[in-house]
């Protein structure tokens, strides 16, 4: 089966000198959500819009399905795309904003079949009727989705579709549009700035960095296994040591030793260590002491600051049944999940039969 999307050695410069993207190939899977992650600027939208053809590339060429798409116009690809503002026609109701991509006036709107599906889709078939100014942020977000649902694109295009909404609203409409996604079989491209976020909705993520493709995978290989410090430390706190792996999976950081059980590395490395990794005990002489800096309750997770002779650590303990407090003395440990090993810089060992 050919991908749904695939772009080979795309480049993108503009006309001020920006070099926007830099040598991306990338394969995008059918019926799959595959979200574009990185910080401001890293070149995320500007590839979102190659792909819907409102920009065209300086160099390389990208394939919806088997077609070569090179050149041509958002209005001739087989894509929807939801916009960060919803673009709404405010003089147009609902039904009327749904079946604008169709071609059709409000009056033919409300009789048409695929823009009720699509309204029923993301629950506001009772709300056909109404002015779009009347409806709150989630709904106007919900009635661009279904806009983009009555086209029955090959591929849907999301570019920040959440970041207009409060925390709350954020996490109920991004599981409404991974429910969609899954249900529906779509093929969904999704780009966004948030980590969390990525996490939750992605069967795939895609980091970039200055417009280079830094580290490809699923959420939890992105996060359990990065291939760099930036990506260590984008998906989420993290701290970088200089360790000793044994070659058995061992690792050695300062005083402390651990097992990973999939390091298989020999000789110096570098480890990315999560805040939950650390496990804190009472002061005993044994592991890393330390002394507790800052605590913060936030429900189901307490995170600390201990400071200990690898520096300040950002530790993170949850369902604890007594707070640990400021000052005092601990002994700090680490396990094995939340520990991995950068590729770099140490030998590989050959696994074993």
């Amino acid at each position: 089966m050919p991908d749904a999307v695939r772009l080979e050695a795309l480049e993108k410069t503009f006309a001020d000198g920006t070099r926007a993207l830099r040598g991306v190939q990338l394969r995008f899977a059918r019926r799959q959500l595959t979200t574009l992650l990185g910080p401001s600027g890293c070149g995320k939208s500007t590839l979102l819009r190659l792909v819907a053809g409102l920009e065209q590339p300086s160099a390389g060429r990208v394939f919806i399905g088997e077609r070569d798409m090179t050149g041509t116009g958002p209005d001739q690809r087989p894509i929807s795309m939801v916009f960060q503002n919803y673009a709404l026609f405010p003089h147009l109701d609902v039904q009327g904003n749904v079946g604008y991509g169709l071609g059709l006036d409000s009056a033919a709107a409300a009789r048409d079949p695929r823009v009720h599906t699509a309204l029923e889709q993301v629950g506001l078939g009772s709300l056909a009727a109404r002015s779009t100014a009347s409806l709150s942020g989630g709904q106007q977000q919900r009635v661009a989705l279904a806009r983009a649902l009555a086209l029955a694109p090959e591929v849907l295009l999301l570019d920040e579709p959440l970041s207009n909404l409060d925390a709350g609203l954020r996490r109920q409409i991004r599981e409404e549009i991974r429910g969609l996604q899954q249900s529906l079989g779509l093929t969904v491209v999704y780009v966004t700035h948030d980590q969390n976020e990525a996490m939750a909705v992605s069967d795939h993520i895609v980091v970039l960095r200055d417009g280079q493709v830094q580290q490809v995978g699923s959420p939890r290989d992105i996060y359990e296994r990065p291939r760099s410090e930036f990506v260590a430390g984008f998906m989420g706190d993290a701290a970088v040591f200089d360790a000793e792996a044994d070659g058995q999976g061992g690792l050695r950081v300062g005083p402390l030793t651990v097992n990973t059980g999939h390091a298989r590395r020999h000789g110096a490395t570098r480890v990315v260590v999560r805040p939950e990794a650390w496990r804190l005990a009472p002061a005993s002489g044994q592991g890393l002491a330390g002394r507790i800096e800052s605590h913060a309750y936030e429900g189901r997770q307490s995170h600390y600051r201990v400071r200990t002779a690898l520096g300040l650590l950002q530790v993170h303990r949850q369902h604890e049944r007594q707070t640990l407090q400021v000052g005092a003395p601990v002994s700090v440990f680490l396990d094995g999940p939340g520990v991995s090993v950068l590729m770099t810089g140490a030998t590989a060992m050959p696994e074993g039969p």
